[in-house]
């Protein structure tokens, strides 16, 4: 028997202050809109604890972290399906990221991507509704170093961290092209570390036709370009669980966090993204949500499944930070005096500038919009203007000092290059049709113009059919779009 199952899947949700309810009746439409969905499913992009932990020598840009009512007020929205596993769960460390899980366990609400252990950031996460159970495999493949999970030995524990997928890139170049770069490599001895490691031990050797310069990997051929596949690890042990999921539930869905483009082009997956996405529903997940770049990439049905390359921004607070560390300030250049505030006019993509007060610089809104992976120095220093301590020390965590931050949208105030990316809410229904409806037959180029082309920040909806997935039965799907 076929049972009818409707997701309303949101983009990124970067909170980091009190949702309260509004009077806008466009936002009671909005949370009418996810009530009305079996399965209400965002990417929870930020941690969610009282400061614990120490902010990272690296980051997914700025250092995300809000209180962990925020997981109540979400929960109030409607919200039953969490995505956990983006760049910024590892801000705070093994700290922030426990007392992350701590907190959706106390609310107990089902998320993946996260874990103790390899093992248990990659195991799905179940729901279960009236329409059956659901399974959420959730993966990031944009991560500072030390963001992966570490995966369980016998004679040894594993590490906390996200489930990640990384990626191998590969640079096809002309003999000649190859041979003038490996010269100049010798010549200024920029290979002497590596070749010291592998000559201990430490770093495998380059396979034969391949050639690390620059710390890229090169090979000679035609056409010259680059190629990005999926780390042959990751991408094996994630279908596992896929698999394993497919068995289990009645519908599986992955979540894939990925900032990772296409050359120039920021609407664009990278290739590993695409080939991994692909390989997902191969291994049988109904559908692929995905997220990270802050702006809408196309849809693409393959084989009967949608697979949303970038659902764009939910909520966006990226402005209204309390506390980051020392180093966060020195790296955009700003003075010891320098304020939560004044990293809020700081760069972002495309946008123009502005004096910060008392600084003689220029700056603009909406820092670290882009979530751009940076390094950072291997020790910071405490500040103790915010309260925020520095790696490895530790501050008094009073209420008052994290009250009062200003109330501001997550797009108030930022320029229209930046605020144009807006919200995308994506509702799927699984039911009982087969066939395409409402004259919706199109190709993913016609999809991605009709809900990425058009920049005016307007919510879209998207609205897909296909039957339930039986063991043995493979139904196509057909997309309706509505404005």
């Amino acid at each position: 028997m076929s049972h009818p199952l409707l997701l309303a899947a949101t983009g990124d949700a970067l909170i980091t202050k009190h949702i309260g309810e509004s009077r806008d009746p466009a936002f009671h439409a909005l949370v009418a809109l996810l009530r009305s969905a079996d399965v209400r499913f965002t990417n929870l992009e930020g941690t969610l604890h009282d400061y614990l932990g120490s902010p990272q020598a690296a980051s997914g840009g700025t250092y995300v972290v809000g209180s962990p009512r925020i997981i109540d007020d979400l929960n109030a929205m409607g919200f039953n399906l969490y995505a956990a596993a983006n760049n910024h769960m590892a801000d705070w460390g093994e700290g922030g990221l426990l007392g992350t899980m701590d907190t959706l366990d106390r609310a107990g609400v089902v998320y993946a991507g996260i874990g103790r252990h390899l093992a248990e950031a990659r195991s799905p996460g179940y729901l279960d509704v009236a329409a059956g159970r659901i399974a959420l495999i959730a993966l990031t493949s944009s991560f500072p170093p030390h963001a992966p999970a570490g995966e369980q030995r016998p004679d040894c524990q594993g590490r906390p961290g996200v489930n990640p997928l990384r990626h191998e890139t590969t640079i096809t170049a002309s003999r000649e092209t190859v041979a003038q770069l490996a010269a100049i490599h010798e010549r200024l001895h920029l290979g002497a570390g590596r070749a010291h490691s592998v000559q201990l031990g430490f770093q495998r050797p380059d396979p034969d036709g391949v050639a690390t310069l620059f710390d890229h990997k090169f090979r000679v051929g035609a056409p010259e370009g680059v190629r990005t596949s999926p780390h042959a690890g990751d991408l094996a042990a994630n279908l596992q669980w896929i698999r394993d999921a497919r068995r289990q539930a009645d519908w599986v869905f992955v979540s894939v966090h990925a900032h990772e483009m296409a050359g120039h082009e920021v609407e664009e997956p990278a290739e590993f993204v695409t080939t991994f996405c692909r390989a997902a529903v191969d291994a049988g997940a109904d559908a692929v949500l995905g997220h990270g770049p802050h702006l809408l990439r196309g849809i693409e049905i393959y084989k009967g499944k949608p697979i949303f390359y970038s659902l764009g921004n939910f909520i966006f607070q990226n402005e209204v930070l309390q506390r980051q560390p020392a180093d966060f300030y020195e790296r955009l250049g700003l003075p010891p005096t320098a304020t939560p505030a004044d990293l809020s006019m700081r760069a972002a993509r495309g946008a123009g500038s502005r004096s910060i007060p008392g600084t003689g610089k220029r700056s603009c809104r909406c820092a670290g919009s882009t979530g751009a992976r940076s390094r950072r120095s291997p020790c910071t220093r405490s500040r103790s203007d915010t309260g925020c301590r520095g790696r490895g020390g530790d501050h008094p965590s009073s209420p008052e000092a994290r009250r009062g931050a200003r109330s501001s949208s997550g797009w108030r105030g930022c320029p229209r290059s930046a605020r144009s990316r807006g919200t995308r809410t994506v509702a799927l229904s699984f039911g009982g049709s087969s066939g395409l409806r409402s004259g919706a037959r199109r190709s993913c180029g016609a999809l991605t113009r009709r809900l990425g082309a058009d920049r005016a920040p307007r919510r879209r909806a998207a609205v897909l059919r296909s039957t339930r997935r039986r063991p043995r039965h493979r139904p196509t799907a057909g997309v309706a779009v509505a404005a």
